[in-house]
């Protein structure tokens, strides 16, 4: 029995042979020497190691310029609100001196007798111009007593102060008030200095 269980191996590992040899198909590469072979597998890889740095390399310039891109964008959107901003400052620094002016009518009209109606009048003109410079955040720079600041303020002229405790470079007195809208300085107050 044994010789009939070989007997049924052997002609099932021949047909298993013969249904490999049947499946296989002629490779391409069969009628090429192993050198060959390897010299084709050698071009081979560096045609893809040449493939995948020219990928990664385009891959770097899309970053680069989408970055570039972006950048562009925001430096835009930067120079579009500056110069939105010195539009505005422009435009209000061109009112500031109707608003002194009123201001100046308001302390002399303390002085003198005038008709109230014509004060409320001014007075309410006023206030608008108060509230329009209210609206756009400037503010008034008139403060005396405090540290002279060049971003602030325009020294006329030195003097001595009356006082011996005032220490130097002082803000003695304001000749004509400044405005600043923000961090930025519109108008510098024109002031008297101490030495």
């Amino acid at each position: 029995m044994s010789e009939s269980n070989d007997k049924v191996k052997e002609e099932q590992s021949t047909d298993e042979e013969q249904s490999v040899e049947n499946t296989e198909e002629p490779s391409q590469y069969q009628d090429y020497e192993a050198d060959e072979l390897r010299d084709m597998l050698v071009a081979r890889d560096e045609e893809v190691e040449q493939l995948e740095r020219e990928l990664a390399e385009a891959k770097d310039s899309h970053l680069r310029k989408a970055a570039e891109l972006e950048n562009y964008r925001k430096r835009v959107q930067r120079e579009r609100s500056q110069v939105f901003e010195t539009a505005k400052a422009k435009a209000i620094e061109d009112f500031l001196e109707v608003n002194d002016d009123l201001q100046r009518t308001l302390a002399a009209a303390e002085d003198l007798d005038v008709n109230e109606t014509f004060l409320d009048g001014v007075m309410l003109v006023a206030n608008k111009f108060k509230e329009v410079l209210d609206k756009h955040d400037v503010e008034r720079i008139d403060e005396e007593g405090v540290p002279f600041d060049v971003d602030l303020h325009d020294a006329m002229m030195r003097q001595k102060p009356t006082d011996d405790s005032i220490e130097s470079d002082i803000v003695l007195n304001v000749v004509e008030s400044g405005y600043r809208m923000g961090d930025r300085t519109i108008r510098h107050a024109k002031v008297i200095v101490s030495e």
